[in-house]
Order: structure tokens, then sequence, then C-alpha cells
């Protein structure tokens, strides 16, 4: 169904506004209200219709509204006072208040039949409890209720996840709520709960995460620091915690596809499942990947999540797999983060994804730029500081890619890439010279688990530009064991991201010095 009003053509089938047939970029939320709105323009649609139309009936703020209604106006050159579109009805709902035309007058079918059925895109839903305050101190109180506030600010950055928003969380303040129950009442997945204690200049931190539906502890740490300056106290440890809470929501949602696998599989399903695949890091695995995610994308073609990814599944084959390098698909990949990112501008995960595929194409200063907006989008999100280490290091600013590395390492000790945060720093170390450090980062990349065989190759040239043969030899041997047939040209082709042809050749001359038998 297409609707008119002025300048203006709502594609119910396309999901999509458009003014003077350009598509304006909105978020999905914002399409479904409009839609909601236009198509009930008879009547005043309440708030609670609304709720349940946008957010599938989860509570959410009073603010939430009115942020989607605002931006609704915007769209449509609109706005609180004047109101020629949108009418506010007082305490009660929103009324469209345009001319439309259907181009399709026929029979109505009722927006819970046709565009609203049961969504497919469970997003997990979390709520972030107050943390108990353990200290004997009653003052001591807002400094728990602050980092509770910061870690749900913090992880709401995270547009894969359902936050429940502040407000609706400190209803439970003060209480100890089942999990079972809070799943009931605000159909959320997770639990995050905690307490904070200080003594002194003494502040520890314990907090978890609970699966709601079964009660299980998905994920526990304590934190201990020694209080200097109160906020930026507060601000270390919010962004530590949300930064390691992240990467184990998607872990245990990861695990919960694999472990039911259902036999008719959504476009959820084979996300999650493409994305399981996508980080057991082999070439099988790899290809399986990208099979699924393309699958969810036909599945659903307005599920930004599964392009994005898709695309960063091809470039990890073309680096370590059996993708060959190739210009068409690398422009593919980037037309598909283009989609999620029209789908979604808002949404970190795209631009960083996005700067993969940039970095693949040798477009340093673009990804430098997009995984900068991913950061200005969420502080806490480790894999866009990796990707600014790329693209710095990739431009010859060691010093600076250094400093992104470490960052990312510092935010997800645990994140399913730690391997590769030390093996992309490694190899910023041998271009810039420094090449016991790079030992060294090789060593901890090789004690994690799914390290790939760049890990021992960077070692190899580390050791060749030391002189070291004899270690050089036994490196080499470890990684000829791992990648039978790994040589010049292979590393060559697979190098093919990097456009200063002196850091090629710098690290070949190593390679080559460790790879050809000494005569």
């Amino acid at each position: 169904m297409r609707y008119r009003f002025d300048d203006f053509i709502l594609d119910t089938d396309r999901f999509e506004l458009c003014c003077n047939d350009q598509p304006l970029r909105c978020e999905p939320q914002v399409i479904e209200l409009l839609v909601l709105l236009v198509e009930h323009r008879d009547r005043m649609v309440t708030k609670q219709e609304i709720n349940e139309v946008v957010w599938r009936g989860r509570i959410v703020s009073e603010a939430a509204l009115s942020s989607r209604i605002k931006l609704a106006r915007q769209l449509l050159g609109d706005d609180g006072r004047s109101q020629t579109y949108i009418r506010t009805i007082h305490r009660k709902g929103f009324r469209f208040m345009g001319v439309v035309q259907a181009d399709d007058p026929g029979e109505f079918v009722p927006p819970a039949t046709q565009l609203y059925a049961p969504d497919p895109l469970h997003k997990p839903a979390v709520v972030v409890l107050p943390l108990i305050n353990l200290s004997r101190e009653a003052d001591h109180e807002y400094f728990a209720d602050g980092i509770t506030s910061d870690i749900i600010a913090l992880l709401s950055k995270h547009r894969w996840l359902n936050v429940v928003a502040r407000n609706t969380a400190f209803g439970f303040k003060d209480q100890a709520p089942d999990p079972l129950e809070l799943r009931r009442i605000l159909a959320i997945d997770y639990v995050v709960e905690g307490s904070i204690q200080r003594a002194g200049n003494h502040v520890r931190i314990n907090v978890q995460l609970v699966d709601a539906a079964t009660r299980l502890t998905r994920w526990a740490e304590r934190y201990d620091r020694e209080r200097c300056e109160i906020f930026a106290l507060q601000d270390e440890i919010t962004e530590t915690i949300a930064a390691r809470l992240e990467p184990e929501i998607g872990f245990a949602e990861r695990h919960k596809i694999v472990v039911s696998r259902p036999t008719n599989m959504q476009a959820w399903d084979c996300f999650h499942l493409g994305c399981y695949h996508l980080f057991r890091f082999t070439g099988e695995d790899n290809q399986e990947a990208q099979r699924l995610l393309r699958q969810s994308q036909l599945q659903d073609p307005m599920f930004g999540e599964a392009k994005a990814w898709w695309a960063y599944a091809v470039v990890l084959g073309m680096v370590y797999w059996d993708t060959p390098p190739d210009r068409k698909l690398l422009d593919e990949a980037l037309a598909a983060c283009d989609r999620a990112l029209l789908i979604d501008h808002q949404n970190a995960t795209f631009h960083m994804l996005r700067g993969r595929v940039l970095l693949a194409r040798r477009e340093y200063r673009r990804a430098l730029a997009d995984n900068r907006i991913a950061i200005d989008l969420n502080p806490t999100f480790a894999a866009a500081y990796c990707g600014m280490g790329d693209s710095l290091a990739y431009e010859c600013r060691y010093e600076e890619a250094m400093v992104q590395f470490e960052r990312a390492i510092a935010l997800s000790p645990n994140d399913p890439q730690l391997w590769a945060f030390y093996t992309y720093g490694a190899l910023a170390l041998i271009f810039k010279g420094d090449y016991e450090r790079s030992l060294e980062w090789t060593e901890c990349a090789s004690n994690l688990p799914n390290c790939q065989y760049w890990t021992p190759a960077h070692r190899v040239v580390a050791l060749a530009h030391l002189g070291r043969r004899d270690d050089a030899v036994e490196a080499k041997e470890r990684l000829l064991a791992i990648q039978p047939g790994f040589s010049c040209a292979f590393a060559t082709e697979k190098l093919f991201y990097l456009q200063e042809s002196r850091q090629v050749i710098h690290y070949l001359d190593g390679l080559r010095w460790a790879l050809v038998p000494e005569r």
C-alpha cells in the first residue's frame, strides 16, 4: 500500500517514506508509527496502541514515545506547535491530520494483521536492576544509582539490544525480584544485577548477568578500584562493565540458537546461527556463515544486521580463507553495509563493519571516519577501537594505532576476537620496527581461543627481523603445521588490503629470510 500526502509517499511494502520521490533516512520504529497513524487517520490512536505496535507491548518511558513523535514530525517538516500532520490529544494519544490518498483504495486491512504480526526479530531484552548499596553511609546511594544509570545508557547504545528504560528499572529498587517474574512482567531475556561497596578510598563492585528464563548466571565479575576523582572512577567502571556485558549477551544468544536449532528458522535464527559459525573462525564455518547471513537477508530485507555481518564474513573469508579477493564482491559488501545504515544510521556496529569493508578496499580515511562515528555512538565499542588501530597502522601512524589497540583490549578482554586485537597490533608493531614487543603480542594472541595462522606468521617475521634464525625456523615449522603451503606468494595475495608497498616489502623480506633454507 502506498499513501500519498502533499510531497510525501509512505510505502508499507517497501517500508519507506519518500519526499519528492527521494527516500528519507529514518528509523524503522518511526515508519511503524507513521503507518499506524496514517492507516487510522479517521480517529485518535491511543498511546497504548502505539506501545503495542512500535514496542511490541514492552514497557517504555513516556520520553521514548515523545522522541519517536518528534522524529516523525521532523521528517514531515512538522513540529509540536503547528501540528500540521500529527496532532497531540493531551494525555490520550495522537491523530494524523494530513489529507491522504491511497494508491490501493480496496478493502481496509487492519494493521494488526497486515504489518504488525509478532516480530520475528526478537532482539534480546535486558533489564539493569539498581545496584545494591552495601556501604553504611546513606549518601553513597547516589554513587550506586549513578553507575546503574550509566550502564543502562551505555548498553542502550548497542542497537541489537532492547534495554528497559531507567525509570522502569528503578521501580524495582530495594527489591529482590525473581528473574522469572521479571521475565513475565517486562518480557525480558536477561537481568543485570549487582552490588557496590565503598570503604575509605576503596570501591568494590560485583556484577552478574542472569538468564531470566533459567535463572542461571551467564557471567559474573568483581571490580576493585582505589577511589580517585569520583566522576572519572564512575566513567571507568561503567564503561568497563558495559563493554564486557555486550559480548556475553551475544554469546548467550548464539548458544541458545545452536542448542535449540529450530527446524523452521526465521531471519533472527539464521542471523545468530550465522554469527555462531562466523566466530568459530574456520574456512568451512565462514562459508556457512556467509550462506546463513544471506538467507537471513532474503527472509527479512529490512534486517540490517544480516546485511552488515554478511559483508564482514565476506571480508574475513578473503583475509583468512577461501573467498578470493574480488573488487566486485567488495562492492557488494559495501553496498550491503550502506543498505544497513539506511535502515539504522545510528547503529554503531553498522559503521564499524562498514569500516572493515573499507579497510579491505584500502580506503583507510573513510574507514577511520566510520570507526570514529561508531565510537561517538558507542564509546565502549572495543571492535571499533580495533578498527581505528588498523586504519591508523595502514596509514603508518603507528603510535596512534597502538593506543587504539590497547584500548580495545582493555575494554573487552573476553571478546571473541581478542586474538585478532593482539594479532593486528603485532602487525602494526612489525611495521613500526618494534619486533620484541610484536613477539609479546603474538605470544598473547597464541594463547587465546580461535587464534589464526597470521599470528605465527607475524612471529616468524618479527624473529627474522631480529636475526634470530633458529627461533624463526622453529616458528616457521609451527606456522606450516597450522597452514600448510604458507608462502610469500600466499602472503602477498592475502595482504591485498595493504596499500603501502614498503609495508608489504618489509613483511615479505622477513618471511623470505625465514622461509628460504640457509645455504
